[in-house]
């Protein structure tokens, strides 16, 4: 028979084997579905990675909707190795892009709105995270409940928003007044839309790489996930951790938004974030908390969204296939993570 047997350690090539396992075993198991749409499987998976891949146009667009997943990745794989569990990021984006918006409406120098945007949306989601970590230190409230809820409590509040002062007048669209223009993000290369929020996400996965493993403050977010009671004897202020890191990861998540407003859409609507806040703990999952391993993670989950989009096209495929891979994706993650901590062995049956 077979049994669960307890590893004493983990070997590097199954660290890295077991997420491009589970992804194998999600695009399995999501082609019973091509079949029933009537589709060839590598056909369809093949126009999935030439809508993708396939020219250069489609890369860039594979790397902007990379972008904000690679900022909502970090901030859940931050968050999450201090055990601060960070569901709120979908609102916390929110948050960013709202107060982002905010300060792009006022004119001023190409340079510092950029900062100021950055800055101000940062901030934002900070804040929006910083609630459900008071309300954990203070009050012992369930953090994953607290976060959760606050995404429907943000989002609500941006629709009433853009329902009400920033309703466009002229339209009747519930949207924001557009950001200045020099607030908009350059582009690097014309007829596309690769801009400079793009390249801020793909430098702040190596930088918070840094922070986590090479800095007093990473030290302490790690020793506190692992063992918060030994954290505490060892003089780490857990609580103060605590709340450090739900500003940290509250500020990646709205530097998301800010991505969003500043190089995508320019305004806030109620539909600016297809559930990337959600995308990024799936995507954190599959890096297995790694900043630098968030990177390939978005890139695969922005490929199946614009992928989809262009299979969906030829072959009558739903476009909704990208959310069941990205669903079943984590499923077969969590799976994998047990064969981190545990090996299969047969055992032969007693006489």
């Amino acid at each position: 028979m077979l049994r669960l047997e307890p590893r004493q350690s983990t070997p590097v090539w199954l660290n890295l084997a077991l997420p491009v396992l589970a992804i194998a075993i999600a695009l399995v198991l999501c082609s019973g579905l091509i079949v029933l749409a009537g589709a060839n499987v590598f056909e369809a998976y093949g126009l999935m990675l030439k809508g993708a891949f396939g020219d250069f146009y489609a890369f860039t667009e594979t790397l902007v909707k990379a972008a904000p997943m690679i900022f909502t990745g970090l901030a859940v794989a931050v968050a999450f190795r201090a055990k601060f569990w960070n569901i709120g990021a979908e609102g916390q984006l929110m948050a960013g892009a709202v107060a982002s918006c905010f300060v792009g409406s006022f004119p001023m120098p190409s340079p510092l709105a950029y900062v100021a945007m950055a800055l101000a949306g940062a901030l934002a989601g900070g804040i929006a995270a910083l609630v459900p970590a008071l309300l954990r230190v203070k009050l012992k409230v369930d953090d994953v409940v607290s976060s959760l809820l606050l995404n429907s409590v943000i989002l609500l509040g941006v629709l009433a928003l853009i329902e009400g002062p920033w309703k466009d007048s002229l339209s009747g669209y519930p949207i924001s007044p557009p950001i200045e223009d020099s607030a908009n993000f350059p582009v690097f290369f014309e007829g596309t839309r690769l801009h400079l929020g793009v390249l801020a996400a793909l430098i702040a996965a190596p930088a918070v790489w840094f922070l986590i493993t090479r800095t007093t403050l990473g030290f302490a977010i790690r020793v506190t996930g692992e063992n918060a009671e030994a954290a505490a004897y060892g003089g780490i202020k857990v609580n103060a951790i605590l709340v450090a890191t739900a500003l940290l990861s509250g500020g990646l998540a709205g530097l998301a938004g800010v991505g969003e407003v500043g190089g995508v859409h320019f305004q806030v609507m109620g539909d600016l974030s297809p559930g990337y806040g959600y995308s990024g703990i799936v995507i954190a999952m599959l890096a297995r908390l790694n900043p630098l391993g968030v990177v390939p993670a978005a890139l695969f989950f922005a490929a199946a969204m614009t992928g989809a989009e262009a299979m969906s096209r030829a072959t009558g495929v739903p476009v909704f296939l990208a959310d069941v891979i990205q669903g079943t994706s984590l499923l077969t993650m969590l799976v994998a993570l047990l064969f981190t901590s545990y090996r299969l062995r047969y055992q032969g049956a007693a006489a």
